[in-house]
């Protein structure tokens, strides 16, 4: 099916069984954007960041596949399709819903520090951070990969079909070929020299006098294919372990600008784990995501917290007030996060503090409806903390990442973000596949001024701090309503919080909400406008209340899918469940695609 879809494109993805139904586009649109329609489906519905993956997705659902299947067929199509965002040189993290026990389960796949690894990897011989390039690119930033181990163990828990059988849509590209898409390209010619001097990387990515392919190049990766065929017959083992593994650490540790401490002990102990899903209210609402050490439910649901006294609904989208009371919940939000939020098996994370609303209805306080706090200071959550005082570190999060929704014809529901950290991770392509650069996501620096300890440094078999947001959206009754996630590092959560506000407040379907306009602010006193967007237009109101402004692009990569929905007394709602159906959304700034049946 594959194969003939490479061929036929469109008349395959939008076959019999997907309607479909034009959105207004925005009123001005940023570079690369390509209105998208919102997709209907009875059944079941995939979103993925590429139409090959998403058939893929649909392929498994239609051989009568699971959710997680779905996933799995997904991941690595996209790690063909999308080399520069995801792979199984990275990680993951997977929120499922299964619609028979009720039951939220979260799976965390994020790539581990090598048990070597000290709190000083990232600084150098006189104690400064290094440059993010000078870490990102080569071994030292690599982390033990952790995707096949969590798509395995949610395989074994939720699978239907055959492990093997979902590794055969991705054989099939690499073998036959696919299309350099146009934002492959373009990333390969913003990508460091390193990926086109990489003995593997180059001859694939590069002409011979190290240009990026051109756009419509067929790629055909027999490595990759050979990678999946010993996945296929001996599960993740086959990766974490023997000749794979072997040729992952020498290619990590014998590099020759920047060797890394990935050891065969790393890769052959990692485990997967589950997780307590972090849940919270939001407008009569419930919704569920991952836990430390992705601090992106636990930001937006504080986000959110801080925002539902104020009455959005009743303001325009896109409107100064609206951006301002946003942007200023968030930065009280992030504050937070940079100081509390880590890997919680190493340090003591306040959850339950910094989610309690007596508190959160405390800082919302802070919010000055007519002017911007600046950047603020983190709070005192209850019960917060043993130990020593926290410290905020230095750390940058890249938007080497994509996310994937789905919804089978059971009711169950995979929310999954995936992630290689940077594009291209760390520039290292082994066995046909590109290995992360994650534990950039860690603080480059592992205490403050004043000597205090940052909760976000560097320890051997930590897992760094991810903005990573799957989330799943209930009404009453735990009743199903949305899947969402995007890509796009830190801004990852302002993203999330955009769409979740753009449906539940102003009343727009899912892919009027991916659409919206990007927005916002993290811990600092900058609020962030979306160039080439009607919201860049309120930087001169938004100086007028003291936010310091910088307009920028703001590559979301959203992915939705939300029941399907009807005008009802004025706004958009939720069909009664007798309706059924599903609706669609993919971020107009990407390649992706939501396709159902």
């Amino acid at each position: 099916m594959i194969a003939r879809f490479v061929a036929v494109l469109a008349p395959c993805l939008f076959s019999a069984g997907i309607a479909l139904a034009q959105v207004a586009p925005p009123p001005e649109r940023p570079s690369g954007w390509t209105d998208k329609p919102l997709a209907l489906a009875q059944r079941a519905m995939v979103v993925a960041a590429h139409p090959l993956a998403t058939r893929a997705g649909l392929d498994a659902l239609e051989a009568g596949g699971s959710a997680v299947d779905a996933a799995i067929a997904v991941q690595l199509v996209l790690n063909l399709v999308e080399p520069q965002s995801s792979g199984i040189g990275g990680g993951a993290f997977l929120v499922h819903w299964d619609s028979g026990t009720r039951k939220v389960e979260t799976y965390d796949g994020r790539e581990t520090a090598p048990s070597a690894a000290t709190p000083g990897l990232f600084l150098d011989a006189r104690g400064q951070p290094l440059d993010f390039v000078a870490a990102q690119i080569g071994g030292r930033a690599v982390g033990t990969p952790g995707a096949l181990r969590m798509l395995e163990l949610a395989h074994r828990e939720h699978g239907r079909l055959p492990w093997a059988r979902l590794f055969e849509p991705a054989i099939a590209v690499a073998e036959g070929g696919f299309a350099l898409s146009p934002r492959l390209h373009a990333a390969l010619g913003n990508a460091h020299r390193a990926l086109a001097n990489d003995a593997e990387a180059g001859p694939y990515f590069f002409t011979a006098g190290g240009r990026p392919k051109a756009v419509g190049t067929t790629l055909r990766n027999p490595a990759f294919a050979a990678t999946l065929r010993a996945i296929a017959a001996g599960g993740a083992d086959a990766f974490h372990g023997g000749a794979i593994a072997d040729e992952i650490v020498a290619a990590v540790r014998s590099h020759k600008l920047n060797p890394g401490l990935l050891s065969a002990g790393d890769l052959a102990s990692y485990r997967a784990v589950k997780r307590e899903p972090v849940c919270g209210g939001y407008r009569g609402r419930t919704i569920c995501g991952m836990g430390m050490p992705s601090s992106g439910t636990a930001t937006l649901l504080m986000t959110l917290a801080m925002l539902e006294d104020r009455d959005l609904r009743a303001m325009r989208p896109g409107s100064a007030d609206a951006v301002h009371l946003i942007a200023e919940a968030q930065r009280l939000a992030y504050a937070d996060r940079a100081a509390y939020m880590a890997d919680a098996d190493f340090v003591d994370v306040p959850l339950a503090g910094m989610l309690d609303r007596a508190y959160l209805a405390g800082r919302a306080k802070l919010i000055d409806a007519s002017r911007s706090m600046g950047a603020p200071r983190a709070g005192q959550p209850p019960g917060c903390c043993r130990g020593p005082p926290r410290a905020s570190g230095l750390d940058r999060e890249e938007a080497g990442t994509s996310h994937v929704a789905i919804v089978d014809a059971r009711g169950n529901a995979v929310s999954m973000t995936t992630t290689i950290e940077s594009a291209f991770g760390s520039h290292v392509m082994v066995r046909g596949l590109l290995l992360n650069n994650q534990l950039t996501d860690f603080s480059f620096t592992p205490a403050g001024s004043d000597g205090a300890p940052v909760a976000n440094r560097v320890e051997g078999g930590k897992r760094p701090r991810s903005s990573m947001t799957p989330v799943l959206v209930f009404g009453d009754g735990m009743r199903l309503e949305a899947v969402l996630g995007s890509p796009g590092g830190s801004a990852i959560i302002r993203y999330v919080a955009k769409a979740i506000v753009g449906m539940y407040d102003w009343g727009l379907d899912v892919q009027q909400a991916i659409a919206l306009p990007n927005f916002g602010a993290e811990a600092s006193a900058t609020t962030i406008l979306e160039r080439g967007t009607a919201v860049a237009g309120l930087a001169d109101a938004l100086r007028a209340r003291g936010h310091t402004v910088a307009i920028a692009d703001q590559n979301s990569g959203l992915h939705g899918i939300a029941r399907r929905i009807v005008r009802r007394e004025g706004y958009w709602g939720p069909l009664r469940s007798e309706d059924g159906g599903w609706a669609g959304g993919a971020d107009p700034r990407r390649e992706g695609v939501a396709a159902g049946k």
